[in-house]
């Protein structure tokens, strides 16, 4: 892939994660970011640690640089490493059930930020108050991801096919 159109699919990437955050906004917890992280990780390797931190960038100008932005800049970089090293399977129900975990284990992960910043009685606080939403993240997580992990990474695949033989 050139290089050029190595800058614009990452950018492309980075949109559909944007556009994708904010379209599930409005329901606690319910995102597709999870879910399009692990598809670009295995789709796209070389593409993904670009396209995650252009959209956290975008994201953050968008909504502001707090306490709250700091820990994504880590988090999903567990993620991208956790697909890496799981991307011999092709199990829709293992990349489902990744994706959960990593939805029960998002507040614990945003806590250490909380317990860095302000001790450890308040990242503990943090993460103990947001266990319902981690909760539903994970389930959200787990549904989505079971639902669209093959129709989205087939699509994926066939435009790198479609691109491969332009």
């Amino acid at each position: 892939m050139g290089r050029t159109r190595s800058l614009v699919t990452a950018a492309l990437l980075a949109a559909v994660l944007t556009a994708s955050k904010y379209a599930l906004d409005g329901l606690p917890n319910i995102e597709l970011v999870s879910l399009l992280v692990i598809l670009y990780t295995l789709e796209y390797p070389k593409l993904t640690i670009p396209a995650v931190y252009t959209y956290l960038l975008v994201y953050g100008l968008l909504n502001g640089f707090g306490l709250w932005w700091f820990p994504q800049l880590y988090i999903w970089a567990i993620l991208m490493m956790l697909t890496r090293l799981l991307r011999a399977s092709d199990s829709a129900l293992l990349w489902a059930a990744l994706s959960g975990i990593f939805g029960l284990c998002f507040g614990a992960l945003y806590a250490v930020a909380h317990a860095v910043a302000a001790g450890p009685a308040a990242g503990v606080a943090y993460w103990i108050a947001g266990i319902p939403f981690d909760l539903l993240h994970g389930a959200g997580n787990f549904a989505v991801t079971l639902l669209l992990f093959r129709p989205l990474r087939g699509c994926l695949k066939r435009i790198k096919r479609a691109r491969n033989q332009e």
